[in-house]
């Protein structure tokens, strides 16, 4: 696409300037793609990939397309997770207020009566299903005055089991509205959901999400038992940004997190079984840079967007390709660069190599003089297809 400015692609003055006061002048690549059919009221999919500056792509339409003065709320937008909604909610509040628009974010974790007074008034509201649902039984909040819906992230909303209330959410809203619908995947079942959400819809597709980690340095570091802890002390003594540190349990979290600052690293756990204010509490001081380590599982870390996130360090390796992507794309955000490292056991190594294969870095792990184990067998039997390490 050659458009190239915001003011090409139809951005308002007044949008293009609260742009520019965030040193934001030039759309992403999501941006080009989206902008022009959202703008002009169409219904939108769009494969989106993490960091790729997809909240603004919906942003600037919403509030463009809306008017102060309207129903309350005229827009509303779904996350999956707290800690998105807030951060979706802020991305979007400069350019709201230069347009006489107001944002507010509603989700689970915090008193209802005070959450609820915001939401009636909002222009724009920013939910978790959960939340809003319980709000609409409670008829505390009316959304029958929507008419721009997006569903952002909606693969992990399906992942972490929402779509009954989503569906439940959006039988509620008028028929005759603009749906923007974002997702890592538009295959399977969420691909059948955003054709049932959207009418004629404009679909525009991004690179695969195992691109969007091209700007991160991956390393893989093998490791022993006696040795995995000091080599992330020494590690992140040597960072000078923020460093986000992904382990698999939530006592784990904990438990690292007070090793870390006994070895003077000044850290933080934020994981699923924090009170609302605990993890709001824990991520302001990481995104303020009093606390440079934020250990974190992966549920917990779902929505993180900031900035200044230079390393992600996966201190239990993950799961699956998916789940690297996901982790290792907290940083090289949006363009920016970025360092990944993984932490390998020897006994974890065949998994992790057969992960860093599917992801194109073989060359990456066996620079570490490991090995890539070969690929799983499959064999057929008379009860069908299994899997053999």
């Amino acid at each position: 696409m050659s458009d190239s400015t915001f003011h090409a692609l139809g951005v308002s003055p007044v949008v293009t300037d609260a742009l520019a006061a965030r040193g934001i002048h030039a759309p992403f690549k999501i941006q080009q793609h989206v902008l022009p059919d959202a703008l002009a009221g169409l219904d939108v999919l769009a494969k989106s990939p993490t960091g790729s500056g997809k909240t603004l792509a919906f942003a600037i339409p919403l509030v463009q397309r809306l008017a102060p003065g309207g129903p309350t709320p005229s827009a509303l937008v779904l996350v999956p997770t707290r800690e998105l909604a807030s951060q979706v909610a802020e991305e979007m509040g400069d350019i709201a207020c230069a347009s006489g628009l107001t944002v507010t974010a509603v989700y689970g974790g915090v008193p209802i009566p005070k959450q609820a007074a915001a939401a009636k008034s909002a222009d724009i509201l920013v939910a978790t299903p959960g939340r809003l649902e319980d709000l609409c039984q409670r008829r505390m909040i009316s959304i029958e005055g929507v008419s721009i819906l997006v569903l952002d992230e909606a693969d992990r909303m399906l992942d972490m089991g929402f779509q009954p209330q989503v569906d439940r959410i959006v039988r509620r809203l008028r028929a005759e509205r603009q749906t923007m619908f974002f997702s890592a995947t538009l295959d399977g079942e969420v691909g059948r959901l955003a054709v049932a959400y959207t009418t004629h819809a404009c679909r525009h597709e991004l690179r695969d999400a195992s691109q969007t980690i091209d700007e991160v340095d991956h390393r893989f570091v093998p490791v022993t038992h006696e040795t995995k802890l000091t080599t992330l002390i020494d590690l992140l003594r040597l960072e000078d940004g923020l460093s986000l540190v992904f382990v698999r349990t939530k006592h784990g979290a904990d438990r690292l997190a007070t090793k870390l600052k006994r070895a003077g690293i000044d850290a933080a756990s934020m994981h699923g079984d924090l009170m609302q204010k605990a993890r709001e509490r824990a991520l302001d001081q990481f995104e303020s840079g009093k606390v440079r380590t934020l250990v974190a599982t992966d549920v917990a870390a779902r929505g993180l967007d900031l900035e200044r996130i230079s390393t992600v360090v996966n201190y239990d390796p993950p799961e699956d390709g998916k789940a690297y992507v996901h982790r290792v794309g907290r940083t090289g955000r949006a363009g920016r660069s970025g360092t990944g490292v993984t932490l390998v056991l020897a006994e974890q190594q065949a998994d992790v190599s057969r992960i860093a294969a599917r992801l194109d870095l073989a060359e990456e792990f066996r620079d570490q003089g490991m090995k890539i184990a070969p690929p799983r067998l499959v064999y057929k039997s008379r009860r069908g297809p299994r899997s053999r390490w």
